[in-house]
């Protein structure tokens, strides 16, 4: 069973309270396109991130509003610009690195929240039974009970000259995602990952 994987390029998720100061009071974030993952959307607003190096401009912010904010980088973009990005599951920010944030109505200091995403897939309890099940084991190459959540798997993505398997992705599951995987430019980059780029569990 072959799945979508798609390129996650840096991004913020903004507590309600930051988006005010960035932006001002009352301020709503505008949706521009909306995201795989059910309720979740690319925003026409943009902030740069600053770290002790340079900073990066016209960095997009996801909506909806979350508990916490978090700025998600890849490697590169982190050490480019000096700030720490632990490798971190999406909403495990504690321990992660600091950066400011400046928007067009004032700016923020967060002392943690900048992480490079942990690569992983989402899918729902009704996916991981079709993936693991024994009708389907051979195509993806799991044993019959082998997929849960949280488990760490690799997963093979075949590309023109630069296919290769990814370890340690964590597996997340929940009624409210879609089947995909996410990596970031690094990444993909590494892959030579497309725009419809398709991968599946292996041993």
């Amino acid at each position: 069973m072959k799945f979508l994987v798609e390129t996650s390029a840096r991004h913020v998720h903004l507590t309600q309270e930051h988006l005010e100061i960035l932006f001002g009071k009352g301020y709503e974030l505008t949706r521009k396109k909306d995201l795989s993952q059910p309720g979740q959307y690319a925003c026409e607003e943009r902030v740069t991130i600053v770290g002790s190096k340079k900073e990066l401009a016209g960095v997009s912010i996801l909506g909806p509003v979350r508990k916490a904010t978090q700025v998600e980088l890849s490697l590169t973009d982190a050490r480019a610009i000096g700030v720490a990005a632990p490798i971190k599951e999406s909403g495990d920010i504690a321990g992660s690195g600091a950066c400011k944030i400046v928007g067009p109505c004032g700016e923020i200091e967060i002392a943690e929240g900048v992480i490079a995403a942990k690569r992983h897939i989402h899918a729902t309890p009704e996916e991981m039974v079709s993936i693991s099940s024994p009708q389907n084991s051979r195509r993806v190459g799991r044993e019959a009970l082998g997929v849960k959540n949280g488990e760490i798997v690799s997963v093979k993505v075949d590309t023109d000259g630069r296919s290769l398997v990814f370890g340690d992705v964590v597996v997340r599951v929940s009624d409210s995602y879609a089947l995909a995987m996410h990596i970031d430019t690094d990444e993909s980059n590494a892959a030579a990952c497309g725009r419809e780029q398709y991968g599946e569990i292996v041993k």
